[in-house]
Protein backbone atom coordinates (compact mmCIF):
# COMPACT_ATOMS: atom_id res chain seq x y z
CA UNK A 1 0.00 0.00 0.00
CA UNK A 2 2.95 2.40 0.65
CA UNK A 3 2.43 5.44 2.02
CA UNK A 4 -1.22 5.44 1.44
CA UNK A 5 -2.76 3.71 4.65
CA UNK A 6 -6.31 5.26 4.87
CA UNK A 7 -9.10 3.72 3.07
CA UNK A 8 -12.92 4.70 3.03
CA UNK A 9 -15.27 2.24 2.14
CA UNK A 10 -18.36 3.26 0.38
CA UNK A 11 -21.88 1.74 1.32
CA UNK A 12 -25.58 2.24 1.85
CA UNK A 13 -26.75 3.85 5.03
CA UNK A 14 -29.43 0.80 5.61
CA UNK A 15 -28.88 -0.98 9.05
CA UNK A 16 -28.02 -4.69 6.87
CA UNK A 17 -25.54 -2.55 4.44
CA UNK A 18 -23.79 -0.72 7.86
CA UNK A 19 -22.92 -4.37 8.98
CA UNK A 20 -21.73 -5.76 5.64
CA UNK A 21 -19.30 -2.78 5.30
CA UNK A 22 -18.26 -2.99 9.21
CA UNK A 23 -17.65 -6.44 8.64
CA UNK A 24 -15.26 -6.35 5.93
CA UNK A 25 -13.66 -3.15 7.83
CA UNK A 26 -13.27 -5.29 10.17
CA UNK A 27 -11.67 -8.26 8.40
CA UNK A 28 -9.04 -5.56 6.72
CA UNK A 29 -7.95 -4.16 9.83
CA UNK A 30 -7.25 -7.91 11.15
CA UNK A 31 -5.52 -8.71 8.10
CA UNK A 32 -3.72 -5.32 8.33
CA UNK A 33 -3.18 -3.96 11.38
CA UNK A 34 -1.36 -0.62 9.98
CA UNK A 35 -3.80 0.72 8.05
CA UNK A 36 -6.69 3.15 9.12
CA UNK A 37 -10.52 2.36 7.46
CA UNK A 38 -13.49 4.51 7.65
CA UNK A 39 -16.99 4.09 5.83
CA UNK A 40 -19.00 6.68 3.67
CA UNK A 41 -22.62 6.29 3.56
CA UNK A 42 -23.90 7.10 -0.14
CA UNK A 43 -27.19 6.97 -0.84
CA UNK A 44 -28.34 5.45 -3.85
CA UNK A 45 -31.76 5.84 -6.51
CA UNK A 46 -33.01 2.38 -5.14
CA UNK A 47 -33.29 3.94 -1.85
CA UNK A 48 -34.31 7.77 -2.46
CA UNK A 49 -37.48 6.22 -4.64
CA UNK A 50 -39.88 4.05 -2.53
CA UNK A 51 -43.34 4.68 -3.95
CA UNK A 52 -42.64 2.59 -6.95
CA UNK A 53 -41.50 -1.51 -7.52
CA UNK A 54 -38.09 -1.79 -8.63
CA UNK A 55 -39.27 -3.05 -11.61
CA UNK A 56 -40.99 0.12 -12.61
CA UNK A 57 -37.70 2.24 -12.15
CA UNK A 58 -34.96 0.53 -13.86
CA UNK A 59 -33.37 -2.47 -14.95
CA UNK A 60 -29.61 -2.19 -13.70
CA UNK A 61 -27.48 -0.34 -10.93
CA UNK A 62 -30.73 1.31 -8.88
CA UNK A 63 -28.24 0.39 -5.59
CA UNK A 64 -24.56 0.96 -7.60
CA UNK A 65 -24.34 3.96 -9.71
CA UNK A 66 -24.16 6.36 -7.37
CA UNK A 67 -21.36 4.12 -5.52
CA UNK A 68 -19.39 3.68 -8.50
CA UNK A 69 -19.80 7.71 -9.34
CA UNK A 70 -17.86 8.26 -5.70
CA UNK A 71 -14.68 5.29 -6.61
CA UNK A 72 -14.15 7.34 -9.93
CA UNK A 73 -13.89 10.45 -8.32
CA UNK A 74 -11.24 8.74 -5.43
CA UNK A 75 -13.98 9.49 -2.60
CA UNK A 76 -13.56 6.15 -1.98
CA UNK A 77 -11.43 3.37 -2.40
CA UNK A 78 -13.99 0.11 -1.76
CA UNK A 79 -17.37 0.12 -1.97
CA UNK A 80 -19.24 -2.75 -0.44
CA UNK A 81 -22.09 -4.69 -2.13
CA UNK A 82 -24.99 -6.94 -1.74
CA UNK A 83 -23.42 -9.23 -4.66
CA UNK A 84 -26.91 -9.69 -6.08
CA UNK A 85 -27.61 -6.15 -6.28
CA UNK A 86 -24.16 -5.63 -8.54
CA UNK A 87 -25.47 -5.18 -12.24
CA UNK A 88 -24.74 -8.14 -14.50
CA UNK A 89 -21.94 -6.35 -16.51
CA UNK A 90 -19.48 -4.19 -14.73
CA UNK A 91 -18.72 -0.84 -16.41
CA UNK A 92 -14.72 -1.18 -17.91
CA UNK A 93 -13.10 1.11 -15.61
CA UNK A 94 -14.66 -1.22 -12.27
CA UNK A 95 -14.02 -4.93 -11.07
CA UNK A 96 -15.18 -6.81 -7.81
CA UNK A 97 -12.03 -7.83 -6.09
CA UNK A 98 -13.35 -10.05 -3.43
CA UNK A 99 -16.52 -12.12 -3.44
CA UNK A 100 -16.77 -13.13 0.02
CA UNK A 101 -17.56 -16.36 1.12
CA UNK A 102 -21.59 -17.75 0.75
CA UNK A 103 -23.61 -16.90 3.58
CA UNK A 104 -27.09 -18.77 3.80
CA UNK A 105 -28.17 -18.47 0.43
CA UNK A 106 -32.19 -19.46 1.32
CA UNK A 107 -34.90 -17.08 1.46
CA UNK A 108 -36.73 -16.90 4.68
CA UNK A 109 -40.45 -16.80 4.73
CA UNK A 110 -41.62 -14.70 8.00
CA UNK A 111 -45.37 -15.18 8.16
CA UNK A 112 -48.18 -14.51 10.96
CA UNK A 113 -49.89 -18.26 9.61
CA UNK A 114 -47.18 -20.17 9.62
CA UNK A 115 -45.63 -21.25 6.51
CA UNK A 116 -46.47 -21.75 2.85
CA UNK A 117 -48.75 -24.79 2.64
CA UNK A 118 -50.40 -23.43 6.06
CA UNK A 119 -51.44 -20.23 4.60
CA UNK A 120 -54.81 -18.69 4.31
CA UNK A 121 -56.26 -18.75 0.39
CA UNK A 122 -55.80 -15.48 -0.74
CA UNK A 123 -53.01 -15.00 1.60
CA UNK A 124 -51.49 -11.62 0.95
CA UNK A 125 -47.25 -11.88 0.48
CA UNK A 126 -44.91 -8.78 0.23
CA UNK A 127 -42.11 -8.98 -1.65
CA UNK A 128 -40.32 -6.43 -4.31
CA UNK A 129 -38.73 -9.31 -5.88
CA UNK A 130 -40.40 -11.07 -9.20
CA UNK A 131 -38.07 -13.87 -8.66
CA UNK A 132 -39.78 -14.51 -5.49
CA UNK A 133 -43.28 -14.10 -6.54
CA UNK A 134 -43.59 -15.83 -9.55
CA UNK A 135 -41.79 -19.06 -7.99
CA UNK A 136 -44.21 -18.67 -4.90
CA UNK A 137 -47.13 -18.34 -7.10
CA UNK A 138 -45.84 -21.92 -8.80
CA UNK A 139 -46.32 -23.39 -5.12
CA UNK A 140 -49.20 -21.79 -4.38
CA UNK A 141 -51.65 -20.01 -7.55
CA UNK A 142 -53.87 -18.37 -4.95
CA UNK A 143 -51.34 -16.48 -2.85
CA UNK A 144 -51.44 -12.38 -3.83
CA UNK A 145 -48.19 -10.66 -4.28
CA UNK A 146 -47.81 -7.41 -3.19
CA UNK A 147 -44.90 -5.11 -3.86
CA UNK A 148 -43.41 -3.69 -0.56
CA UNK A 149 -39.75 -1.40 -0.25
CA UNK A 150 -38.08 0.14 2.53
CA UNK A 151 -35.12 -1.94 4.71
CA UNK A 152 -35.29 -5.01 6.80
CA UNK A 153 -37.01 -3.36 9.67
CA UNK A 154 -39.47 -0.93 7.61
CA UNK A 155 -40.97 -4.37 5.99
CA UNK A 156 -40.93 -5.99 9.58
CA UNK A 157 -42.86 -3.31 10.86
CA UNK A 158 -45.47 -3.47 7.79
CA UNK A 159 -46.00 -6.76 8.69
CA UNK A 160 -46.71 -6.30 12.45
CA UNK A 161 -49.30 -3.71 11.62
CA UNK A 162 -50.95 -6.27 9.53
CA UNK A 163 -50.36 -4.73 5.79
CA UNK A 164 -49.18 -8.44 4.47
CA UNK A 165 -49.83 -11.70 5.70
CA UNK A 166 -46.36 -13.10 4.87
CA UNK A 167 -42.91 -11.26 3.89
CA UNK A 168 -40.18 -13.06 1.90
CA UNK A 169 -36.34 -12.05 2.73
CA UNK A 170 -33.02 -12.87 2.44
CA UNK A 171 -31.77 -15.45 5.20
CA UNK A 172 -28.51 -14.02 4.95
CA UNK A 173 -29.36 -10.71 5.90
CA UNK A 174 -31.58 -12.20 8.82
CA UNK A 175 -28.84 -13.63 10.31
CA UNK A 176 -26.02 -10.84 9.90
CA UNK A 177 -28.97 -8.94 11.88
CA UNK A 178 -29.33 -11.21 14.48
CA UNK A 179 -32.40 -12.06 13.42
CA UNK A 180 -33.00 -15.07 12.17
CA UNK A 181 -35.35 -16.18 15.18
CA UNK A 182 -38.13 -14.46 13.55
CA UNK A 183 -38.27 -16.59 10.22
CA UNK A 184 -41.32 -18.91 10.07
CA UNK A 185 -39.79 -21.58 7.17
CA UNK A 186 -36.55 -20.87 5.54
CA UNK A 187 -37.51 -22.03 1.57
CA UNK A 188 -35.39 -25.12 0.50
CA UNK A 189 -33.68 -23.77 -2.73
CA UNK A 190 -35.16 -26.90 -5.30
CA UNK A 191 -38.59 -25.15 -4.66
CA UNK A 192 -37.27 -21.23 -4.62
CA UNK A 193 -34.33 -20.56 -6.39
CA UNK A 194 -31.78 -17.98 -4.92
CA UNK A 195 -31.27 -14.90 -7.07
CA UNK A 196 -28.15 -14.52 -8.42
CA UNK A 197 -25.07 -13.86 -6.20
CA UNK A 198 -27.81 -14.20 -3.42
CA UNK A 199 -25.76 -14.25 0.02
CA UNK A 200 -22.22 -13.28 -1.41
CA UNK A 201 -20.44 -10.01 -0.67
CA UNK A 202 -18.88 -8.08 -3.80
CA UNK A 203 -15.93 -5.47 -2.80
CA UNK A 204 -15.70 -3.29 -5.83
CA UNK A 205 -12.86 -1.17 -6.84
CA UNK A 206 -11.28 0.65 -9.89
CA UNK A 207 -10.06 -1.47 -12.14
CA UNK A 208 -6.70 0.17 -12.60
CA UNK A 209 -6.25 -0.09 -8.36
CA UNK A 210 -4.26 -3.02 -7.69
CA UNK A 211 -3.40 -1.88 -4.45
CA UNK A 212 -6.75 -2.58 -3.55
CA UNK A 213 -6.99 -5.88 -4.89
CA UNK A 214 -3.92 -6.76 -3.13
CA UNK A 215 -5.70 -5.23 -0.22
CA UNK A 216 -8.75 -7.45 -0.35
CA UNK A 217 -7.20 -10.47 -2.02
CA UNK A 218 -7.64 -12.95 1.30
CA UNK A 219 -11.35 -11.71 1.11
CA UNK A 220 -11.91 -13.07 -1.82
CA UNK A 221 -13.94 -16.75 -1.65
CA UNK A 222 -12.62 -18.91 -4.65
CA UNK A 223 -15.86 -20.85 -4.55
CA UNK A 224 -17.90 -18.10 -4.02
CA UNK A 225 -15.99 -16.12 -6.72
CA UNK A 226 -16.55 -19.27 -9.55
CA UNK A 227 -20.50 -19.63 -8.40
CA UNK A 228 -21.26 -15.99 -8.96
CA UNK A 229 -18.89 -16.02 -12.13
CA UNK A 230 -21.22 -18.66 -13.06
CA UNK A 231 -24.40 -17.24 -12.49
CA UNK A 232 -23.56 -13.66 -13.44
CA UNK A 233 -22.77 -14.89 -16.98
CA UNK A 234 -26.06 -16.36 -17.14
CA UNK A 235 -28.08 -13.05 -15.96
CA UNK A 236 -25.73 -11.54 -18.43
CA UNK A 237 -26.47 -13.81 -21.15
CA UNK A 238 -30.43 -13.38 -20.50
CA UNK A 239 -29.84 -9.53 -21.01
CA UNK A 240 -31.52 -9.15 -18.14
CA UNK A 241 -30.89 -7.20 -14.43
CA UNK A 242 -31.07 -8.01 -10.99
CA UNK A 243 -34.84 -7.19 -10.83
CA UNK A 244 -36.37 -9.81 -13.82
CA UNK A 245 -37.73 -12.58 -12.78
CA UNK A 246 -34.45 -14.92 -13.27
CA UNK A 247 -32.94 -17.10 -10.66
CA UNK A 248 -29.47 -18.82 -10.87
CA UNK A 249 -27.73 -20.85 -8.52
CA UNK A 250 -24.56 -22.86 -8.75
CA UNK A 251 -23.43 -25.26 -6.31
CA UNK A 252 -19.81 -26.71 -6.35
CA UNK A 253 -18.73 -30.61 -6.62
CA UNK A 254 -14.93 -30.67 -6.25
CA UNK A 255 -13.70 -29.33 -9.83
CA UNK A 256 -17.03 -29.14 -11.53
CA UNK A 257 -20.28 -26.73 -10.88
CA UNK A 258 -23.74 -26.96 -11.50
CA UNK A 259 -26.20 -24.35 -12.33
CA UNK A 260 -29.73 -24.05 -11.68
CA UNK A 261 -31.61 -21.64 -13.28
CA UNK A 262 -35.35 -20.59 -12.90
CA UNK A 263 -37.41 -18.06 -15.35
CA UNK A 264 -41.01 -16.98 -14.11
CA UNK A 265 -44.06 -14.95 -15.17
CA UNK A 266 -46.39 -13.30 -12.69
CA UNK A 267 -48.85 -16.11 -12.97
CA UNK A 268 -46.41 -18.93 -11.61
CA UNK A 269 -45.10 -20.43 -14.94
CA UNK A 270 -42.18 -21.68 -14.71
CA UNK A 271 -38.91 -22.63 -17.28
CA UNK A 272 -36.25 -24.36 -15.58
CA UNK A 273 -32.75 -25.70 -16.61
CA UNK A 274 -29.98 -27.45 -14.62
CA UNK A 275 -26.48 -27.93 -16.37
CA UNK A 276 -22.63 -29.02 -15.26
CA UNK A 277 -19.43 -27.89 -16.29
CA UNK A 278 -15.90 -26.76 -15.62
CA UNK A 279 -15.84 -23.08 -16.65
CA UNK A 280 -18.03 -20.55 -14.90
CA UNK A 281 -18.57 -18.30 -17.82
CA UNK A 282 -19.07 -20.67 -20.19
CA UNK A 283 -21.49 -22.56 -17.71
CA UNK A 284 -23.41 -19.38 -17.35
CA UNK A 285 -23.84 -19.17 -21.23
CA UNK A 286 -24.97 -22.66 -21.65
CA UNK A 287 -27.48 -22.44 -19.18
CA UNK A 288 -28.65 -19.12 -20.80
CA UNK A 289 -28.85 -20.90 -24.10
CA UNK A 290 -30.78 -23.81 -22.75
CA UNK A 291 -33.58 -21.87 -20.80
CA UNK A 292 -33.82 -19.92 -24.11
CA UNK A 293 -34.43 -23.20 -26.00
CA UNK A 294 -37.19 -24.25 -23.86
CA UNK A 295 -38.90 -21.27 -24.31
CA UNK A 296 -37.06 -18.65 -21.73
CA UNK A 297 -36.84 -15.78 -23.73
CA UNK A 298 -40.63 -15.60 -24.16
CA UNK A 299 -41.24 -16.00 -20.78
CA UNK A 300 -39.09 -13.56 -19.59
CA UNK A 301 -40.07 -10.86 -22.51
CA UNK A 302 -44.27 -11.49 -20.91
CA UNK A 303 -42.88 -11.08 -17.99
CA UNK A 304 -41.39 -8.03 -18.61
CA UNK A 305 -44.06 -6.27 -20.58
CA UNK A 306 -46.15 -7.23 -17.43
CA UNK A 307 -43.97 -5.37 -15.50
CA UNK A 308 -44.09 -2.33 -17.02
CA UNK A 309 -47.58 -2.28 -17.60
CA UNK A 310 -48.39 -2.47 -14.04
CA UNK A 311 -45.78 -0.57 -13.27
Amino acid sequence: MGARTSVVIGTRASKLALWQSNHVRDALLTAHPGIEVSLERISTRGDEIQDRPLAAIGRNSLFVAEIEDALRSGRIRLAVHSAKDLPSTLADDMTIVAFTRRADVRDALISRHGPVAALPTGARIGTSSPRRACQLKAMRPDLVMLDIRGNVDTRLAKLERGDFDAIVLAAAGLERLGWSHLVTEFLPTDRMVPAVAQGILGIEARADDADARALCAHLDDSDARRCAEAERAFLAAMGAGCNAPLAGFATVTDTALTLTAVVGAPDGRLVRVARSGTSPVALGRQVADALVADGGAALLEEALASAERHG
